[in-house]
């Protein structure tokens, strides 16, 4: 399998909330994770990144992404998503009760491969914006 076509199928089972048993496979084990953001400042591996996006489909039950760009350099083993992250806060399980508020957030992954699988990721994301937009903060 192409580090392009593993990329999009780690992107969709992680955006859609399939959690680490949907992500795995496409991972080395121990892929670790990095984001300079509040939200996400404790969360070290991408196992732990897998099901944190799968728990914030609990207080958000209709996120789901808007995919605007995907792009691979092979020489250097990465793979870019440029996506935005829509939702409404109308279930249970946020740092609140259910606001009724929506976001709509610009974030990307870069997503590092070695041996056919993903190392490392980075993901950008302005997560005060989110969570303003949300009531959240």
């Amino acid at each position: 399998m192409s580090m392009t076509v593993t990329a999009r199928d780690f992107f969709e089972a992680c955006e859609t909330g399939k959690g680490w048993g949907g992500c795995a496979k496409y991972c080395s084990s121990g892929a670790s994770f990095s984001c300079q953001s509040e939200a996400l400042a404790d969360t070290r591996t991408l196992e732990a990144y897998t099901e944190w996006m799968k728990g914030l489909l609990t207080p958000i039950p209709d996120g789901h992404y808007e995919l605007k760009g995907f792009a691979a350099d092979e020489d250097r083993g990465l793979v870019l998503a440029f996506a935005v992250f829509h939702g409404t806060q109308s279930g249970p399980g946020g740092p609140m009760e259910p606001t009724g508020a929506t976001v709509a957030s610009d974030y990307v992954y870069a997503m590092e491969f070695a041996g056919g699988k993903i190392t490392h990721m980075t993901k950008i994301w302005n997560d005060g914006h989110a969570l303003t937009q949300l009531g959240w903060a």
